[in-house]
């Protein structure tokens, strides 16, 4: 399902917002995705297709909204310290700057009087990629600056409902806001083989469909499945600025940037949900993402110039060819008391990024996770659900034009996710 919207002053605010606060370190983590949404869902290892509970299922499950009862709020937020997001290569081994990211979001979900329904809205960080590097010794002799900052992030709205006792069905829409920002050892200039340059303000708004069903087979088991469609996003309305200092023409401004290649991948998941005695949920999920036909080559145009000397068009493509991927995951939640729930879950999802395209900037290369974490009641009304996800390490080591053979990029790190909810 695909629709454009030139985004208003009010919506574009609403869903910067969060942007702000992504400083996207190349955290996403299957792919340019987040292994999961609100804290329950990211503690069980994403394995919530057959669980999805609470507000998060409207970018999990929606058909899990049928489960809520009355009234629910989940505000959740999650922190990212970067332990080694770095790039080497024969003139550097250098740590990303940007080593913390905030992350937040939430929802609101209530069930329908006269029919068997909830409806809900949620705001999630979908993900995104990207990494500061602030003092990188060029190939040319210099010490320069290379980032790429592009952050994704939805507003969604969405219902669940029991259609017979043992099956529910669910759909949401979401609003989606995507940006990217990009630097390149803006203080070079060596025509004609090379200009420094910076982008900045290309974003865009585009619509999202999430279908979802769950399908309770007996008081032990639970089935879920979900189907994600693609979701262009095309980034435009931006301006660059390219170093043509070497060429006698200074800095050039480009009132005109476009980056379109970048999409939200179509995606199949498929899950179980096992409770072998009322205080254990084991759960797993096997998600198809479909990387293929969403970031294949990536074409930035910048025209308009400000100086008729200029290249009137500046087009780059960037090939990245991305493989699907298939994502693995377990979770499993015990009731250890009648406040206190624990979790723990893993996930894994091979690399899609070619080895041979591989690059410092979109360090999408992360594998395996491993969460846990727990879940307090705080009263009849509130829950305090917290726990870390770590960001094995990952490796790649690959041949480049600019930073030469055997260059390499490296992805590690450590989540803290938390959430407050409250049931009425």
């Amino acid at each position: 399902m695909q629709a454009s919207l030139k985004p208003s002053p009010t919506s574009t605010f609403l869903l910067a917002a969060s942007l702000a606060l992504i400083a996207l370190p190349a955290t996403a983590t299957n792919g340019i995705n987040l292994i999961g949404f609100g804290a329950e869902s990211t503690l069980m290892g994403g394995a919530y297709t057959a669980v999805a509970r609470d507000t998060s299922a409207l970018n999990t499950n929606p058909a899990g909204l049928a489960q809520i009862k009355g009234k629910a709020f989940d505000g959740f937020g999650s922190l990212l310290r970067t332990t080694d997001l770095s790039h080497a290569d024969a003139r550097n081994d250098q740590h990303a700057d940007n080593r913390y990211t905030l992350l937040a979001g939430g929802g609101y979900a209530q069930s329908l009087e006269s029919l068997p329904c909830s409806v809900g809205v949620g705001f999630f960080t979908q993900g995104g990629a990207g990494a500061v590097f602030k003092h990188i010794n060029t190939p040319f002799g210099s010490n320069e600056e290379m980032s790429s900052l592009f952050g994704i992030a939805k507003i969604t709205p969405g219902f669940g409902c029991q259609v017979t006792e043992k099956l529910s069905l669910g759909a949401s829409l979401s609003m989606v806001y995507a940006s990217i920002e990009k630097e390149f050892f803006y203080n070079t200039s060596l025509p004609p083989a090379f200009a420094g340059f910076k982008n900045k303000g290309a974003d865009t708004i585009r619509f999202g469909l999430k279908l979802g069903a769950q399908y309770k087979l007996n008081d032990q088991w639970t089935l879920g499945a979900s189907y994600t469609e693609k979701t262009k996003l095309p980034l435009t309305g931006g301006t660059a600025k390219f170093n043509f200092n070497g060429a006698g023409l200074g800095i050039v401004k480009y009132d005109e940037l476009s980056i379109k290649g970048f999409a939200l991948p179509r995606e199949i998941a498929v899950g179980a949900a096992f409770k072998p005695n009322p205080d254990l949920l084991l759960s797993a999920k096997v998600n198809w993402i479909n990387w293929a036909d969403a970031i294949d080559d990536v074409t930035t145009t910048a025209s308009d110039p400000n100086n008729a000397l200029a290249p009137q068009n500046i087009i780059s493509v960037s090939p990245q060819d991305w493989h699907n991927q298939i994502v693995y995951a377990l979770g499993a939640a015990y009731t250890y008391d009648d406040k206190t729930t624990l979790y723990a879950g893993y996930n894994h999802g091979k690399n899609p990024v070619p080895e041979r395209n591989s690059n410092p900037l979109l360090a999408a290369i992360l594998e395996d996770h491993i969460t846990v974490g727990f879940a307090r009641q705080l009263d009849d009304t509130w829950k305090l659900t917290s726990g870390l996800e770590f960001l094995l390490p990952k490796k790649v080591t690959y041949d480049s034009p600019l930073f030469g053979n055997d260059a390499e990029v490296r992805n590690e790190g450590v989540f803290f996710h938390f959430m407050l909810s409250r049931r009425w």
